[in-house]
């Protein structure tokens, strides 16, 4: 169907039952009337009929019996990381446009790999940061940009999670776990929005499960070419912090929340100048539904996408140089 000639809504498939999907970004799907969902995959047919008894659409066993469904127009991939780049791969070589859970993929050669299928085959690829779409962030820039803590100079991120049960994917290697990527991503790419994508990783240390072989903690230190620093801390052992700050030339401002904050979450920026102190009430905004309408309006409008591939190129790029100087502690 060719979304940009009738006022139909784009017609999303799923790859994958994950916890993430039926906790957040399905519930968000119904929200948002420019889409409408038509089918959910699972290699367990049972599995996908308890997802579409909750949210609709035909159960379908197998992804790839979903992308040979003529009544799918984009799929939202929301399988363990290591899965990302063949199934939006093959999404995109069936003719769909790919909507993937965060990260977009395990490594920049992944990343890399599925931007040049986007180019390619003129198919609109988009990650699933929901952090980004939430107003809170844009509030952030306003008073950046207008001089609020002067020049800034540093940028400082925690996302940190309780240890999750035995079993959870995040512990499985084979399957792309480990926390740098599924919590450390948020700090880097939140790093990208306030310090811009011309970062450079400049040292890391990683926490190793000795038995699992994944990281389970870890830190970075990024900077700009003009000296500029980003210091990132992450992991699964954790008590829960979500936040970032920012320090400048004449003040500083931090933001509690800053990467899940639930839709009745009313966020509070916090700015401290020399003698001064101010607590900024926002509004309350519904970031899970943000991407969805924001991959709807990209399908259908298009616009330029070589900007925000490119940042994707360069997140995947970060995180791989965050991996590779890694200083390892086992625990």
């Amino acid at each position: 169907m060719d979304l940009t000639t009738t006022n139909a809504p784009l017609r999303i498939g799923v790859l994958g039952c994950a916890d993430i999907a039926w906790r957040n970004t399905l519930p968000a799907v119904l929200r948002v009337p420019e889409v409408r969902l038509t089918a959910i995959a699972s290699r367990d047919l049972a599995k996908a009929r308890t997802f579409t008894d909750r949210f609709g659409g035909a159960p379908v066993e197998g992804y790839e019996n979903l992308l040979a469904r003529d009544d799918v127009d984009a799929v939202y991939v929301a399988l363990p990381t290591a899965l990302h780049h063949q199934w939006a791969a093959r999404a995109m070589l069936a003719g769909k446009h790919a909507w993937v859970e965060k990260p977009l993929a395990a490594t920049a050669a992944q990343a890399g790999e599925l931007v040049r299928l986007a180019r390619t085959h003129e198919r609109v690829l988009m990650d699933n940061f929901m952090f980004l779409h939430h107003s809170q962030h844009a509030a952030v820039a306003k008073l950046i940009a207008e001089g609020r803590i002067g020049e800034p100079r540093s940028f400082s991120s925690r996302f940190g999670i309780p240890p999750r049960p035995a079993d959870d994917v995040r512990y499985d290697a084979d399957l792309g776990g480990g926390a740098l990527l599924d919590v450390g991503v948020y700090t880097v790419r939140a790093a990208q929005l306030v310090l811009g994508d011309d970062l450079a990783v400049a040292g890391s240390v990683l926490r190793m499960d000795a038995e699992r072989h994944v990281d389970v903690a870890g830190s970075a230190l990024l900077h700009t070419p003009d000296g500029r620093t980003a210091e990132l801390g992450f992991g699964f052992e954790h008590g829960y912090r979500s936040m970032y700050a920012v320090w400048g030339s004449e003040g500083r401002l931090w933001l509690e929340r800053a990467f899940t904050p639930p839709v009745t979450h009313q966020p509070v920026l916090r700015v401290e100048r020399q003698g001064h102190y101010e607590e900024i009430s926002l509004s309350t905004d519904d970031q899970f539904a943000g991407p969805v309408r924001a991959f709807a309006h990209v399908v259908r409008e298009g616009a330029d996408r070589r900007p925000y591939e490119d940042t994707l190129l360069r997140h995947a790029a970060l995180i791989d140089a965050i991996r590779a100087v890694g200083r390892p502690a086992t625990g």
